[in-house]
């Protein structure tokens, strides 16, 4: 069946066009002038009416924790309840980070389990971020096996928690990831800073939420990122992707290290840090949906990074959705905030609240929205130019934007499993209208139409940062 989607002013990272798109087949064939109705009925079978709208590529969200055991809890969203509000959002694929696994094993075996939660219950596109907790020749060649094989061809290391690698164990891992020309991402905090904060705390009772971002200081991320990046460079310009970042000082580490020549690496934030702030820790009740890594910041670091995505300064915006109940997960650190698990649900609520806060509040334009959102992921993932743009060739993965809709967002208006969202109430003015997955409806005005079952698992190919 040939379907055109017309009227509409098509956005890509590049600029904006009155155009129409014609799909057949799950891929878009064509993108015309405005044809009038005549021809449109000669050429196609259905028709969608884009009349004022935007029509932007499907968004692809490369930080996500779907079903992630973190040990003292496991998140609400499943891949399939995760999903359902990615598309709801606008969100057509994601990249998802794998939990650790039992200790000592395979890297394949995370694989293994991961398509077993996954396959047959996503119903957007997916793939996943390999992850790496210790480090030896077989544990190598294993993660260069699953690169070529399952097209897993990035992995995650963290630089705290108890399954972190120290910097023998990063350079192994870098020398390695440099040659086979694999993505690393970490997650960058110096362990060090952290835990002997976090300990003082707990045995001065300072366990309130409010000192939950005191222990996790802005010098904490920075320190690490400009190691890790020093870590890189030393292995030859090791690609590396640095996840959530959310301060003035980690960014003047990435500064740093562009205006020293480094290229091969790339920087993501949150809606969280361009949006919220460490006020919201003060409710010691409240503040519990907040706890995450790294924790909000302050309004110093919220305004430099909004100016790094107008500058270009940064790469991404993704989620690092990873949701828990408050009514009962988060209540395990109603008395010690060390105990709370650690994350909050966004997969839904980016799209539009980039769109809202940054495009209508003048921010950021729309296709640098689209840039940050949809093309530059696609490209650091390995999936441009199949995802991430709307082109000729490329899957018809499409969100029709009302731009004019003024709505509250709320809890009730969510679809994902969590009982709560961090913005709740917030005013917005725009709407994802229509999502279009290789052609398919699969949310409209609010609803999921799609299946369980609709998401294909993406081999991906070599990130634009290797």
């Amino acid at each position: 069946m040939r379907t055109i989607i017309f009227g509409g002013t098509v956005v890509t990272e590049n600029g904006m066009a009155d155009r129409d798109i014609l799909i057949e087949d799950g891929r878009i064939t064509d993108l015309p002038e405005h044809m009038g109705a005549q021809n449109r009925s000669r050429v196609c079978d259905k028709e969608i009416d884009a009349s004022g709208r935007y029509i932007l590529p499907g968004a692809v969200d490369i930080h996500t924790h779907m079903d992630l055991d973190v040990g003292i809890a496991r998140v609400i969203d499943d891949f399939y309840d995760g999903t359902v509000a990615a598309a709801c959002g606008g969100t057509t694929t994601i990249v998802d980070h794998m939990a650790f696994g039992p200790k000592g094993c395979s890297p394949w075996h995370q694989v293994r389990e991961y398509h077993h939660l996954a396959d047959g219950n996503a119903v957007v596109d997916y793939g996943f971020h390999g992850v790496l907790a210790h480090v030896n020749e077989e544990v190598l060649d294993d993660m260069a096996q699953i690169a070529r094989e399952e097209g897993i061809t990035s992995f995650k290391v963290y630089m705290t928690y108890d399954s972190r690698l120290d910097d023998l164990d990063l350079m192994r891992v870098l020398d390695r990831a440099a040659k086979e020309r694999i993505l690393i991402a970490s997650h960058c905090e110096n362990h060090g800073i952290v835990t002997n904060n976090r300990e003082k705390f707990v045995r001065e009772g300072k366990t309130q939420t409010k000192w939950h971002p005191v222990s996790r200081p802005c010098e904490a991320e920075a320190e690490a990122v400009n190691r890790l990046l020093y870590l890189a460079q030393a292995a030859g310009e090791a690609p590396v992707y640095i996840v959530h970042l959310s301060t003035r000082k980690g960014l003047e580490e990435i500064r740093r290290a562009r205006s020293a020549g480094q290229r091969h690496f790339g920087v993501e934030t949150c809606p969280q840090y361009l949006l919220l702030d460490e006020k919201l820790y003060d409710d010691p009740r409240e503040g519990l949906k907040a706890v995450m890594a790294p924790p909000l910041r302050k309004q110093e670091d919220r305004d430099a990074l909004w100016k790094a995505l107008a500058d270009g300064e940064l790469d991404t915006v993704a989620t690092d959705h990873c949701p828990f109940t408050f009514a009962e997960q988060k209540q395990l650190g109603a008395l010690d905030f060390t105990k709370c698990p650690s994350g909050a649900p966004g997969v839904e609520e980016r799209l539009i609240l980039l769109y809202s806060e940054g495009v209508g509040k003048g921010r950021i334009t729309l296709p640098q929205l689209v840039r940050y959102a949809c093309t530059n992921p696609a490209r650091i993932s390995g999936l441009y130019p199949r995802k991430g743009t709307l082109e000729k060739g490329a899957d018809a993965d499409l969100v029709i934007l009302d731009p004019g809709k003024e709505w509250t967002l709320t809890t009730g208006l969510m679809h994902g499993a969590s009982d709560y969202t961090c913005y709740e109430g917030m005013k917005v003015k725009g709407a994802v209208e229509r999502v279009l997955l290789r052609g398919k409806t699969i949310a409209a005005d609010g609803a999921f139409t799609g299946k369980r079952g609709d998401g294909q698992y993406l081999h991906r190919g070599i990130s634009s940062l290797a």
